[in-house]
């Protein structure tokens, strides 16, 4: 898989300040409408607070992969946020969440939308990443790391 085929650097934010889950919602469903003729950010946001109400997409260790579906977009769409400071996310952890990547997915995605999801939580799973992400000081350094990232081969016996 291909990181670039969900997100640009365009929807990549380092170290925003929010106060609320909701909020980080709001600036990532912003952010998910960045580029995207005919998707508006609030009905971005109520797919994403729909899926969150079935239960928090915070993963723990300070990272939540908040997603959703959607019928007007025809492809997968990404985007990031780093929190200046972490906001409680309900995460399983109850650690405050700073790491956020958003995904919007058409409806008719399903197979697909569980590769991608696995896909990220591998990709955030990786505690050496998640430190580099952390200390990251721009935009378009996350977004180098986002994209530069590659799964570690696994060794079979």
């Amino acid at each position: 898989m291909d990181i670039t085929d969900l997100i640009g650097g365009e929807r990549v934010v380092c170290d925003r300040e929010v106060a609320s889950k909701k909020r980080a919602l709001e600036v990532l469903s912003e952010l998910l409408a960045t580029g995207q003729a005919g998707l508006a950010a609030r009905p971005i946001f109520d797919s994403l607070i729909g899926r969150e109400r079935l239960g928090s997409t915070g993963l723990g260790h300070g990272v939540a992969l908040p997603h959703g579906r959607f019928q007007q977009s025809e492809r997968a769409i990404g985007a990031f946020v780093k929190l200046k400071k972490g906001v409680d996310f309900d995460a399983i952890d109850r650690q405050p969440v700073d790491l956020i990547f958003g995904l919007l997915v058409p409806d008719h995605y399903t197979d697909e939308h569980l590769k991608i999801l696995a896909y990220l939580a591998e990709m955030f799973s990786d505690r050496d990443f998640c430190r580099q992400l952390r200390e990251a000081a721009s935009d378009r350094a996350l977004f180098q790391l986002i994209e530069d990232w590659k799964p570690k081969a696994i060794d079979l016996p």
